[in-house]
């Protein structure tokens, strides 16, 4: 029986450990609160601060788990390499992670190696982003290069907003590094991901690509396949398997693109399933968890897994509390051929994802997800 240890137990890590258990695994889930997703299916469970580098070794050392699998991006990503150096497995590498829990580091990569970026710059203070903006020019995204789910993001126009898009940025920061990355705004036709799994002893292989709509920075809803063209889908594969060949490691990458024409730009990576991938829970005979779990365990992976067309559209909460309940689930699911996957976070905020509806197309899921109440 292979031990995981799961770094980050948020909804995606609940569908993976889900996987993990049906293939016969044990696992452990930490996270920095208690009761968080994916600590509600797991083994055991552990409560820590994982950006404290001795904590995080601890509990590897206690744990002694065959797989160490990161699912967030606010981890002290040096401990990973350390513990890689000790013998132990990081999933999909400790270089990968390292690399893409910093979007500067990721970005920085991408672009020696040649991949399509828009033009960017770094900012570490208000007088740096001034100064980069003069440089870039508007209207211009700014990102933290440590966060998640489009916190700390946004879109600005001109130069008296500035300042507000600084310190959202600081607001939504994971970690303790205190860093943006302020990039051209790329009038794009259409984003997609393209789930890229890397296996271990057989070839990189690829979901078909998957189309998205974001708002804040933070994916509202997909489907898939994308509309990308069998050219663009092609060409967005090269790119995804230079730049995964150059991380190394197995599992599922994340990587995201801008679609401009004909052109394809690169966008982001992570080195695990995507929100965006939901979407596979209905499309796909084998999720994009169930392939994590596969190439991360070294077992087979079929070709044929796509089935049916299909979207999935998140259910967002509007409010901070800690007692609530689900309202319209009942209506939701009236809707044809539609599914609900709540999450079960213990706790909501304003725009916390909660749930997500899976059904055969955008329509019919935000008509679905529209009926669901958080109250």
């Amino acid at each position: 029986m292979k031990k995981v240890l799961l770094l980050g137990s948020g909804e995606l890590g609940k569908e993976l450990v889900i996987s993990l258990k049906r293939l016969g695994c044990h696992v452990r889930a930490c996270d920095s609160y208690d009761n968080a997703p994916a600590q509600q299916v797991t083994d055991s469970r552990s409560v820590i601060n994982m950006l404290d580098g001795e904590q995080v070794m601890k509990e590897i050392l206690d744990y002694n788990p065959d797989l160490i699998v990161p699912e967030i991006e606010a981890i002290r990503t040096e401990v990973l390499i350390e513990a890689e150096e000790k013998g132990f497995t990081v999933i999909p590498s400790a270089r990968a992670v390292n690399l893409t829990m910093n979007r500067d580091h990721i970005r920085d990569r991408a672009y020696e190696l040649g991949l399509k970026t828009a033009k960017f710059e770094y900012a570490e203070s208000l007088n740096d982003l001034k100064d980069v903006s003069k440089k870039i020019g508007f209207p211009l995204v700014i990102k933290p290069v440590m966060s998640s789910s489009g916190k700390g993001q946004s879109l600005v126009s001109d130069k008296v907003n500035i300042e507000k898009a600084w310190d959202y940025a600081v607001s939504g920061m994971r970690g303790d590094r205190k860093r943006v990355i302020a990039e051209e705004f790329i009038d794009f036709d259409y984003e997609i991901t393209l789930l890229t799994i890397k296996q271990r002893n057989a070839p990189t292989i690829f979901c078909k690509s998957i189309g998205h709509y974001q708002e804040r920075g933070d994916y509202q809803f997909s489907w898939q396949p994308s509309q990308a063209s069998e050219k663009i889908e092609k060409k967005a594969q090269d790119m995804a398997k230079i730049i995964t060949n150059d991380l190394g490691g197995v599992g599922v990458f994340g990587v995201e693109f801008f679609i401009q024409g004909d052109e394809v730009v690169f966008s982001e990576l992570s080195p695990r399933p995507h929100d965006t991938g939901l979407v596979t829970l209905f499309t796909q005979s084998l999720s994009e968890f169930d392939l994590h779990a596969r190439a991360i365990l070294g077992y087979p992976i079929y070709q044929n897994f796509f089935e049916k067309k299909g979207a999935s559209h998140v259910v967002l909460a509007n409010s901070e509390k800690d007692d609530f309940i689900f309202k319209g689930l009942e209506l939701a699911m009236k809707e044809p051929q539609v599914d609900v996957r709540v999450f079960g976070k213990p706790t909501t905020r304003k725009y916390r994802r909660m749930a997500v509806v899976l059904g055969p197309n955008v329509d019919t899921v935000k008509k679905a997800a529209g009926s669901i109440k958080i109250i």
